[in-house]
């Protein structure tokens, strides 16, 4: 059975149209009083007990291997950001000279800027993937650039700015077949968008929280497969460590983590006030299935785009693009500075991402939503028209 809107379990106002959840996520009211108890509980430390600092940190890591499809808890990772996750992968690869990483062209920086210090300190090649005119042809470019020389394959599952939606799969194999790392940047796509994680094997799977995790800002999650077994994080902590439920003994140092990937997570993992927030939203989105969250948004979105096109916007194929993100292209010569005041007037939310208007939505979206957003866009191509004339 599909999914109906679900709007009354977020706070958003009846005349503000949201479609912008790439850019954060509206807590779920059960989600926020997740942390209305869990900020009530701080005011009253001597309620904490040992197990506090590792259950509900485990039943989170439980939550997030369920919606990504691992099978093994154990190898999740509670991070602070993206680029902490990325920075861990980074310190543990031997990159040599004359080696290659690759990346695709204008992804997000957190998954750029630590592979960019890496090639220039090891005299390796950052090979960027353009993206082509046609977006169909981007994957295979990708996967063509891939080669016995290349130790990594760093991506998202989408990209962040326009929806495009990658062959994942595929280009994951052109490069284990080559003995690259596939690390993956799945913050704007796991969530809401299904991921074929036996298909795509990654050596990482790197996420934010706050966006389709529905999760709070200032934490994340991280997958660490096989290969992160016997590699060193980049912070030692004290709960990472054998024993640590033992707070009597702690110094009482250990030469030996915890197993697999609890190494990697950030110290005051146990973190009372986010991770209660994060449990709340990954369990509702595990009951309601990135499956049908993406059928919802494609639901919601398809019947508009052949009216959006007529105007004069550019929307690629469907088969190339999410449904929950994807970029409006406005036509060459447009002024986006005088788009902001008709967005304002109408109380559409939307991002602005290169000459692209990224529109997001998720299930808290309706049709009044996209009626507003026709009405901007009408406003716009009127607004053109009249500049020409």
């Amino acid at each position: 059975m599909g999914l109906q809107c679900q709007r009354d379990l977020f706070r958003l106002e009846d005349d503000v149209h949201y479609i912008n959840c790439a850019y954060q996520a509206p807590l779920m009211r059960q989600a926020e009083e997740a942390g209305r108890i869990a900020l009530r509980q701080r005011t009253r430390p001597y309620t904490y007990t040992v197990k506090d600092f590792f259950k509900p940190v485990r039943r989170v890591k439980q939550q997030f291997a369920k919606l990504i499809g691992a099978p093994d808890h154990e190898r999740i990772a509670v991070i602070p950001s993206v680029s902490y996750g990325i920075a861990t992968v980074a310190a543990n690869v031997d990159l040599k000279a004359g080696e290659n990483i690759v990346v695709v062209s204008e992804q997000f920086p957190s998954n750029y800027y630590a592979w960019k210090r890496l090639c220039a300190e090891r005299g390796a090649e950052l090979r960027v993937i353009e993206a082509p005119e046609k977006r169909t042809d981007w994957s295979m470019r990708i996967a063509m650039a891939i080669n016995e020389q290349t130790r990594v394959l760093a991506m998202g599952h989408v990209h962040w700015a326009d929806g495009t939606k990658f062959a994942i799969s595929g280009i994951a194999q052109k490069a284990r077949s080559m003995g690259a790392l596939v690390i993956i940047d799945g913050t704007q796509s796991i969530g809401a968008l299904p991921f074929p994680f036996q298909e795509v094997q990654p050596d990482a799977l790197i996420c934010a929280a706050y966006k389709w995790l529905l999760g709070p800002y200032s934490i994340g999650l991280a997958y660490y497969g096989p290969w992160f077994d016997d590699k060193l994080p980049i912070e030692e902590n004290w709960i990472t460590r054998e024993r640590s439920d033992d707070f009597q003994n702690l110094v009482m140092y250990q030469d030996h983590y915890r197993p697999k990937a609890f190494r990697y997570s950030v110290g005051e993992s146990s973190n009372f006030l986010l991770v209660p927030i994060l449990l709340a939203a990954l369990k509702q989105l595990n009951a309601w299935r990135p499956k049908r969250i993406q059928r919802y948004c494609q639901k919601l979105v398809e019947p508009y785009i052949p009216g959006w096109q007529e105007m004069g916007f550019q929307i690629p194929d469907k088969e190339d693009r999410a449904a929950h993100l994807f970029g409006i292209r406005v036509p060459a010569g447009t002024d986006l500075d005088q788009i902001k005041p008709i967005l304002r007037k109408h109380q559409v939310h939307v991002s602005f991402r290169g000459d692209a208007l990224r529109v997001s939505p998720h299930l808290y979206n309706n049709q009044d939503d996209m009626a507003a957003l026709t009405k901007v866009l009408k406003a716009m191509a009127s607004t053109r028209k009249r500049v020409k004339t």
